[in-house]
């Protein structure tokens, strides 16, 4: 090892084996190595998780822009709101109770039209009905003399009790349990304030200035700045749930693949599930619908929807999809069977089966373009009678299905029919399951489609004006005599039959 002097510094060297010498760089100090372990840590773990949440938070706002618009009008909304705050003569205007819009804002501020309509009105009817009936009760309790304090104790324990129960009413409690909340925080501040302040309707009237002030900026914002609608999110949400079963019933979809088992690639086959599983949104969907039917009658007419729209008949309407997705959830689970079904038995099913689905598909999309395009659509006459002979179809193929008998080998006449006679019922069994849920499921998009027919009659939709294509023009559409029920009757269970029919095999 060998030393060097340079500069006045004094340099460490070691040979090495090809005869030069390398720089011999003393390690840092433990303090240094601290640091530079703080300093990665802080770069590597913090500065990742925070560029991974921004990345997430940004993803957000793509992924759903009305997100961002909402916070944009709710900063717009407090900071217009502040200003009775910020400036004397407005301040002094209201008695110095600004605050109270503040936090009227922030309060009753929602995403949508509805929402925000429904609480501004909840919260001004509260206010001004428990600030009357405070007023009033404080000074029946002045006249009351030494009773003052039991009048104003009995009557706060009344009307919070009254107010409180209402919450249970679920009628009630679906549109005005916000306003039983103010109505409860107001009137106790009123009736028991006023036993400490002498200028009680003073102070009323102030802080129901000062809420009809934030509440006038809400609904100006939300209904003239990008306004979102609960009832057109509820249009839309009925259209792809729609959709949605259309994707899971469709004939390229389940149904095809269990009788004919097409090879697929792997990303053919995970976007294929994520179709067959679009009825799970449909089940899931029941709670959404009904809030948004709840704020959507509040909103005033927009768009295509009128005032007074029948806003429950979507409730209906999504009961309706969701029992036709329950019977998908079965049919899914029915093709899952571990049991494994011969091919001559899907074969022989095969064709009706795959006629069916893809004829309830076709209805399930046209149902989707009359939401879409708020029409009387002039083909779902042709697509029911077709859905209806697939299912006539599918019932004669099951009454003729060959199934194997248990008589005696030298019992069983040998001719041509019997020897064709080669499934056992076991074999059947899955088939005609499977069968079974197909035919019910045409029976409840049958009363999907008759509860849409209800909503365009009730809303007036426009009649749909394109012609006719293809087959349609040579065909005749039902008599409009008979209902689209009785004709669906007939072709399911036939003319005679009151009752669905009772399959039974013979083994």
């Amino acid at each position: 090892m060998a030393t060097k002097e340079e500069a006045g510094k004094l340099e460490w060297r070691i040979s090495v084996d090809n005869g030069t010498t390398e720089r011999l760089v003393p390690k840092s100090g433990l303090s240094e190595r601290i640091f530079l372990w703080l300093n990665g840590l802080v770069m590597k773990v913090i500065v990742e998780r925070i560029a991974k949440f921004m990345k997430k938070t940004w993803r957000i706002g793509a992924d759903d822009p009305a997100k961002v618009v909402h916070c944009l009008k709710v900063g717009l909304a407090l900071s217009l709101v502040s200003i009775f705050y910020y400036m004397r003569p407005l301040y002094d205007g209201v008695g110095g109770n600004a605050m109270w819009a503040i936090m009227t804002v922030v309060v009753v501020f929602e995403s949508n039209v509805g929402a925000t309509f429904s609480k501004c009105v909840n919260r001004v009817v509260a206010t001004i009905l428990a600030g009357s009936l405070g007023i009033f009760v404080h000074w029946v309790a002045i006249q009351s003399g030494k009773a003052e304090i039991f009048v104003i104790g009995c009557s706060v324990f009344l009307f919070a009790f009254a107010a409180t129960y209402s919450r249970f009413v679920p009628s009630f409690k679906a549109r005005f349990d916000y306003g039983a909340i103010i109505f409860i925080l107001t009137f106790s501040l009123v009736s028991v304030g006023g036993y400490r302040v002498d200028k009680l309707v003073d102070m009323a009237q102030q802080r129901i200035s000062t809420i009809a002030i934030g509440t006038s900026i809400c609904i100006i914002i939300t209904v003239f700045f990008c306004p979102i609608w609960a009832g057109s999110q509820l249009h839309r949400l009925v259209q792809r749930n729609f959709s949605k079963l259309a994707d899971s019933l469709d004939g390229k979809g389940c149904v095809e693949e269990y009788f004919k088992k097409k090879d697929v690639s792997e990303n053919e086959d995970e976007e294929t599930n994520m179709k067959l599983q679009g009825f799970k949104c449909v089940l899931n969907s029941k709670g959404t619908e009904e809030s948004m039917a709840n704020l959507a009658r509040w909103e005033p007419a927009h768009g295509s929807f009128n005032f007074r729209h029948p806003w429950q008949q979507y409730v209906k309407i999504g009961a309706a999809m969701r029992r036709c997705a329950y019977c998908l959830e079965n049919l899914s689970s029915c093709m899952n069977y571990e049991t494994e079904v011969p091919d001559q038995v899907k074969k022989h099913f095969g064709e009706a089966c795959v006629k069916l689905s893809s004829a309830s598909s076709k209805i399930l999309r046209e149902l989707a373009d009359m939401m879409n395009n708020t029409r009387i659509s002039s083909k779902m006459d042709f697509l029911v009678f077709d859905m209806n002979s697939a299912v006539q179809e599918l019932q004669e193929t099951l009454k003729t299905v060959p199934v194997k008998t248990n008589k005696p080998e030298q019992e069983v006449p040998n001719n041509k029919e019997d020897r064709t006679m080669s499934m056992s019922l076991h074999e059947v069994l899955p088939v005609a399951t499977l069968v079974s849920l197909l035919i019910e499921n045409a029976a409840r998009i049958q009363t999907t489609v008759d509860a849409v027919d209800e909503l365009a009659n009730l809303a007036d939709f426009k009649q749909d004006s394109k012609k006719k294509m293809g087959d349609n023009n040579a065909r005749q559409p039902p008599q409009k005599s008979v209902s689209k029920a009785l004709l669906f009757e007939e072709c399911l269970y036939g003319p005679t039959s009151l009752t669905r029919p009772n399959y039974k095999f013979k083994y």
